[in-house]
């Protein structure tokens, strides 16, 4: 019951903050998705519905030694990963959507990463 109770309280808090955080063009949405297993981030834009890059811990760039790295390490290179894709476009300020998901651990490291490599959020 315990992990039902977890989800509706996310739940809760991504439908509480997505009324705030919208991307566009200029600054798209820094999406974070995270499993007991992987994590995934999404970078949209919502004017128009599209995404502009994703990277996860499932990608072809990452696939190789992400499993023995752990999982905050394995954020840690999606974050930076996901900073790469954005700036190769041209695109250095973006919106930080946590989706419902508590700033700690593998959500706050995998957005530290990406603003070492230059994203601004």
């Amino acid at each position: 019951m315990l992990r039902k109770e977890k989800e509706l309280a996310r739940k809760r808090r991504k439908r509480r903050v997505s009324g705030k955080v919208r991307g566009t063009l200029e600054r798209p949405r820094l999406c974070v998705f995270k499993s007991s297993r992987h994590i995934y981030a999404q970078v949209i834009d919502d004017s128009r519905g599209h995404t502009l890059a994703a990277a996860s811990t499932l990608s072809s760039e990452l696939r190789g030694g992400v499993a023995e790295a752990g999982k905050v390490e394995a954020a840690r290179r999606v974050g930076a990963l996901i900073a790469q894709k954005v700036l190769a476009q041209q695109i250095r300020r973006v919106v930080f959507d946590r989706n419902g998901f508590l700033y700690h651990g593998r959500v706050k490291t995998l957005a530290e990463a990406a603003r070492e490599k230059g994203l601004d959020f």
